[in-house]
């Protein structure tokens, strides 16, 4: 048996407490377009009595984003055993000027937003949807050699990391900004 041969991601789904705020959040503040919806009664995998709304918000580049709104379900929480900067949705933007027009463009709605903070190969900006889901916004600045060393390195820091649950310091230029002391 071979692994099978995957093209994309086709969407991925989250949960959301209101479908149609959600939406008009995502377009307003993002720039998404809604484009699909689809609504039963019964969940079309398990035959289970469980009415939901799913919509999806094309991001762009052919990446799909979508949301669930179960309102029979217990009001929706987050895992409380995960920090919360842990499980977020990262999309990219052109570059550093167009992450700072987005973070002036988010913060102009209200929207409290944290960097841009420096990853060595990208810059990014994070903050929250509605539903509580943490976002990043990031524009890659790294040089092809930069990319080439840390395809290099990574089977090494995986490899370190497995035996010793210590951060390997193979790529800790990664962390040296050098626009720090500006």
């Amino acid at each position: 048996m071979t692994a099978p041969s995957l093209k994309r991601i086709h969407h991925v789904a989250y949960r959301c407490r209101d479908a149609k705020e959600t939406v008009d959040w995502y377009a307003r503040v993002l720039g998404m377009t809604y484009t699909t919806a689809f609504s039963e009664d019964k969940v079309p995998s398990t035959g289970e009595d469980d009415p939901y709304m799913h919509v999806f918000l094309d991001c762009g580049g052919g990446n799909v984003l979508a949301f669930f709104e179960l309102p029979q379900q217990p009001e929706m929480g987050r895992d409380t055993n995960t920090p919360a900067w842990v499980q977020h949705l990262a999309f990219e933007v052109e570059d550093l000027d167009a992450l700072l027009a987005a973070k002036g463009h988010i913060e102009a709605q209200g929207i409290e937003v944290l960097g841009p903070t420096y990853h060595g190969i990208f810059r990014s900006i994070y903050f929250f949807d509605p539903n509580g889901h943490r976002l990043e916004l990031a524009c890659n600045i790294g040089t092809s050699e930069q990319y080439a060393e840390l395809r290099a390195v990574a089977p090494a820091m995986l490899n370190e990391w497995a035996a010793t649950k210590r951060a390997p310091r193979h790529a800790a230029w990664l962390h040296e900004d050098p626009g720090a002391d500006r």
